[in-house]
C-alpha cells in the first residue's frame, strides 16, 4: 500500500500541463518506440504510455490536445540553415517563383515605384536553370545588367543567386560597390565580363563581396532604432516561418560575433522563438580571441547553443559552377571551380576549433572540397587523440569521390545533406559533371547512410523553403519537378529520412540528451503531421500539412 501510495504522491507532483493522445506517436526511443499518448509538465515529458497510461497525470488544468490519429514525432530540426538571411529574405524581393529573366525584370521594376530613390533594391531565390528560356545576350550563362539598370536608374539593385553563391547587379551597385572593367578579379572569385571587359553585374563566390558590404554600409546609415528594429522582424519572421513548418529548433550555419551578441540579448529577454545551434563564422584572426568567450550550451533555458565553427564555405555552389571538383566541369572545362575560404584560414580555424572544443561545420560540395577537408580534419585528430567524439561536420556532401566515403566512417565525420537538392539541382547535375561522375559521386545520401556514416538534414533556408514534408518526399522519392527520378537507388527509406531529421540532427549538435526522442526527461518539443507520413502513399505526402508544433511543452502553431 505505501508503493502505491508513493507512486499516487509523486504523480500528484507531477501532473501534467499538456497531454497528447489518441494518436500515434513515434517517439524514435528504441525503448518504447510508438505509443499512443504524452504527457508534458513544464518543458519537460514526465510519460509515454498506451491504454491510459498517461490518465493519471491529468487535471483539470491540464491542455488535452485529442490526435484523432494523428502522427506526432520528436520535433523536428533544421540541420542546415541561415536563421537571419531567411528572415532578411522574407522582407525582401522573393524572386524563386521566377520562370524568366523577364519576370524577374519585372518585378524589381515594380518594386522601383515604390522606392525612395537611392535605396537598394534587394531580391532573392532565382535560379538561371530553373527558367523556361535564357534571355539573350548570355554570358557564362547569366544575364547581363543592360535592363535592370534600364528599369531602375536610380536605385542599386542586388540580385541574390538561390544557391547564395553569386549575385547579380545593376550599374548603380557596379559604381558603388567600386568595381569597374579594369577591377581585378578577389581570390576565389570571379566578376563575369563581356568581350569588351565590362561587368555584366553577375558576381560569383567572393567577387559578390564588395557589392554586399557597399549594401551593408548603406544599411548601416540608418538610425539604431530602426535598425533593432528591423533585425528584431528578421527573428520573428525566420521563427514563424520555421514553426508554421514544424520546426522547433534550427541549426544555423555561420553568424557574426555580433549577431551572436543580439541573440544573446533576445535570449535574455526571452524573445528568441526557436531553440538555435549557432555556428561561428568568422575569419580565423578574429576568432582566436574571442572563442572561448562565446561557447555557450543551452543558453537561455535551452534556447542558445554556440560551440561550432562554421559554414565557412571551402568551395562554392554547383549552380554556379563554383563547387570545387577534382577534375573540370563538363559544361565548362576551362574551370574546376573556386576555394572559397583559403585552406589557411580552415586549418588555422580547426586548430582553434581542438583548442576551445568547437565542432567544424565546413561546406564542401565538390568532391576537391570533401577531400580538402578530410585531410584537414584527419591531420587534427591525429595531433589530439585525446579529443574524443568531435562529430565534425561536412556540409551539402553533393560529390563525393568512391575513395573518400570510407574516410568519413573512419573518422566519424557526419555528413550534412540537404535531400530536396537532389532534385531541385536534378535536371542539371549531369550537364555539370557528366552521367557517369554525376552517378559515380553525385547526392549518394543512401550510400552515406549504409556506409555507418551519422547522415543529417535540412534544407538550406532561403535556399529552398524550409519545408521538411517536401524535404521528406523528396529524400524517400528522388522525384524532381518533371516527375523524373534522380538516380532512385540513393532513396532513403522513410524510417532514415525521418532519423535525419529527429535524432541524426539532435546528435550533430550534441543535443541527444535533450533532443531528438520523445523520451521522458527529455525536452517537450513535438511535431504532429495531419497524417501518418511513416505509412500513407507517396504521393499522398505532399498533401500532409503540419497539425501542431510543441516547443517545451507550449503550442506554437495549430493548423487550420
Amino acid at each position: 500500500m505505501q508503493g502505491k501510495e508513493a507512486i499516487i504522491k509523486h504523480i500528484d507532483q507531477n501532473l501534467a500541463d499538456l497531454v497528447i493522445k489518441n494518436g500515434k506517436i513515434l517517439t524514435m526511443d528504441a525503448a518504447r518506440p510508438l505509443v499512443e499518448e504524452l504527457a508534458v509538465r513544464g518543458d519537460t515529458i514526465i510519460a509515454v504510455g498506451n491504454d491510459g497510461e498517461v490518465e493519471p497525470y491529468i487535471s483539470s488544468d491540464s491542455i488535452v490536445i485529442d490526435l484523432e490519429g494523428q502522427l506526432a514525432v520528436p520535433g523536428l530540426i533544421e540541420g542546415h540553415g541561415h536563421y537571419m538571411s531567411l528572415g532578411e529574405s522574407l522582407m525582401g524581393l522573393n524572386l524563386r517563383p521566377a520562370r524568366s529573366w523577364e519576370q524577374i525584370v519585372n518585378i524589381v521594376a515594380g518594386a522601383v515605384e515604390t522606392a525612395t530613390p537611392g535605396d537598394w533594391i534587394v531580391g532573392r531565390g532565382w535560379h538561371q536553370d530553373k527558367w523556361d528560356d535564357l534571355p539573350s545576350p548570355i554570358i557564362d550563362g547569366f544575364p547581363v545588367h543592360h535592363r535592370l539598370s534600364e528599369y531602375s536608374p536610380n536605385n542599386p539593385v542586388i540580385l541574390i543567386h538561390a544557391s547564395g553563391h553569386g549575385v547579380l547587379v545593376n550599374a548603380l551597385a557596379l559604381e558603388q560597390s567600386a568595381i569597374y572593367p579594369n577591377t581585378p578579379n578577389p581570390a576565389g572569385g570571379e566578376i563575369i565580363r563581356d568581350s569588351h571587359g565590362n561587368p555584366t553585374g553577375m558576381l560569383r563566390e567572393t567577387a559578390q563581396d564588395a557589392a554586399r558590404e557597399a549594401l551593408a554600409v548603406n544599411l548601416s546609415k540608418r538610425p539604431i532604432d530602426v535598425i533593432d528594429s528591423e533585425r528584431r522582424q528578421q527573428v520573428k519572421l525566420a521563427a514563424e516561418e520555421a514553426i508554421a513548418n514544424g520546426i522547433t529548433s534550427f541549426h544555423d550555419m555561420g553568424e557574426t560575433f555580433q549577431t551572436i551578441d543580439f541573440y544573446r540579448m533576445m535570449a535574455d529577454e526571452g524573445n528568441l522563438p526557436l531553440r538555435l545551434y549557432v555556428c561561428v563564422q568568422e575569419p580565423s584572426e578574429v576568432m582566436q580571441d574571442k572563442l572561448a568567450d562565446y561557447r555557450m550550451v543551452g543558453y537561455g533555458n535551452n534556447y542558445l547553443t554556440v560551440r561550432a565553427i562554421g559554414e565557412k564555405v571551402l568551395d562554392g555552389a554547383l549552380g554556379v559552377h563554383g563547387g570545387w571538383l577534382l577534375e573540370p566541369y563538363d559544361d565548362m572545362p576551362e574551370s574546376s571551380g573556386f576555394n572559397v575560404v583559403p585552406l589557411a584560414d580552415l586549418r588555422r580555424s580547426a586548430e582553434l576549433a581542438i583548442q576551445h572544443d568547437y565542432q567544424m561545420a565546413i561546406q564542401g560540395i565538390g568532391d576537391r572540397a570533401t577531400r580538402e577537408l578530410l585531410d584537414i580534419y584527419e591531420k587534427n585528430f591525429r595531433r589530439s587523440p585525446a579529443k574524443k567524439d568531435p562529430r565534425w561536420r561536412i556540409e551539402h556532401c553533393q560529390v563525393i569521390h568512391p575513395d573518400d566515403l570510407i574516410r568519413y566512417s573512419k573518422l566519424n565525420v557526419i555528413a550534412s545533406i540537404r535531400g530536396v537538392f537532389a532534385t531541385s539541382d536534378g535536371p542539371w547535375v549531369v550537364k555539370r559533371l557528366g552521367e557517369k561522375r554525376a552517378r559515380q559521386r553525385g547526392y549518394l545520401y543512401r550510400t552515406l547512410m549504409e556506409s555507418g556514416i551519422t547522415v543529417i538534414n535540412g534544407t538550406d533556408p532561403p535556399v529552398e523553403d524550409i519545408n521538411p514534408i517536401d524535404n521528406f518526399y523528396r529524400s524517400i522519392t528522388r522525384e524532381m519537378e518533371n516527375g523524373e527520378l534522380f538516380f532512385p537507388e540513393q532513396r532513403l527509406t522513410r524510417r532514415q529520412a525521418l532519423e535525419t531529421y529527429t535524432v541524426n540532427n539532435a546528435f550533430a549538435a550534441f543535443e541527444e540528451n535533450i533532443k531528438g526522442s520523445l523520451t521522458p526527461g527529455k525536452l517537450a518539443d513535438i511535431t504532429v503531421f495531419s497524417r501518418d507520413i511513416m505509412t500513407i502513399p507517396e504521393k499522398d505526402i505532399l498533401n500532409t500539412q503540419i497539425a501542431y508544433t510543441i516547443i517545451g511543452g507550449e503550442i506554437k502553431y495549430q493548423g487550420s
